[in-house]
């Protein structure tokens, strides 16, 4: 057999095996996805990309390793990770239903209260290409605040894409965050950008979490992310959730509270409609 280079080539020496076949995953703009098929029967992913930001992938890694110490929601092994790419083990997708909604829940409610040391990360980390700041804050209200909302404010009006108008909004829901916040909860162990496009659906063992930033942080934002983008049997899953771990009074009016930093993020790095919607989040949030 002739001598594997480029992606398979660079699998094999960080697994110390052999891969015998390659096939490209679609989906994804920030990383090209490659499954491959193991000489000892495994198969894995490896995510590449040229001139990563610096610890882009060592970050992800430390995410997902976390994540997976929970023993909740399932998480995918870290085979791998070098500056340049990171291999996991591969998870066949399926498609979702009502009862793997339901088990994914009730275990991401384990996740979320395995708890984390503090509301933040021992380092700062990534939101897609976007820088993520974690250095921590005692209570969550000025962690939300300083690290998770208004950075990405002060960003997007930089780059034209929220105006001056809009951005008062959100700077004032942020001067009320201690009332807007609801009751104190401890640090939980949430992913981070947990929209739909990081749950894999598996065929026979339900939902999988991919792509963290993950930190200590509030776990209604986890919830009010996957609201924001839509996720099949969504409603089922809130109602596990809350049944094995009950949710705050109040947590349905906090959700555009919540979708803020992810609504921001967007603006930052896709300009669009995205200002006006965190404006538009802001202003909900202030009249709940």
């Amino acid at each position: 057999m002739a001598r594997m280079t480029g992606t398979a080539a660079r699998a094999e020496a960080l697994l110390g095996q052999g891969v015998i076949s390659t096939t490209p995953v679609a989906g994804g703009d920030i990383c090209t996805t490659t499954r491959l098929r193991l000489t000892d029967g495994r198969g894995a992913v490896i995510k590449t990309r040229p001139k990563p930001p610096p610890g882009f992938f060592e970050r992800e890694a430390a995410g997902l390793r976390w994540l997976r110490e929970a023993d909740g929601a399932h998480v995918p092994e870290v085979l791998a990770v070098a500056e340049d790419c990171l291999v996991l083990a591969w998870v066949e997708p399926g498609k979702p239903s009502g009862d793997a909604a339901e088990a994914f829940g009730r275990a991401l409610a384990a996740t979320h209260a395995a708890g984390a040391e503090h509301f933040g990360a021992d380092e700062d980390g990534y939101i897609g290409l976007a820088p993520l700041p974690n250095r921590p804050l005692p209570t969550w209200p000025e962690f939300y605040a300083s690290r998770r909302v208004m950075p990405y404010v002060r960003a997007a009006v930089d780059r034209g894409a929220m105006t001056p108008d809009e951005a008062a909004v959100v700077e004032g829901a942020m001067r009320r965050i201690h009332d807007l916040a609801g009751p104190d909860e401890p640090p939980a162990r949430v992913h981070g950008d947990l929209w739909s496009g990081n749950v894999v659906w598996a065929t026979e063992s339900g939902a999988w979490l991919i792509d963290p930033a993950a930190h200590g942080g509030h776990r209604e934002t986890d919830l009010a992310m996957l609201a924001l983008f839509g996720l099949p049997h969504l409603q089922r899953l809130v109602e596990a959730y809350d049944e094995v771990s009950p949710l705050a009074d109040g947590w349905r009016e906090r959700v555009p509270l919540h979708q803020l930093h992810p609504l921001l993020v967007h603006a930052v790095l896709f300009g669009g409609s995205y200002g006006a919607r965190a404006a538009s989040a802001a202003r909900a949030a202030l009249e709940a």
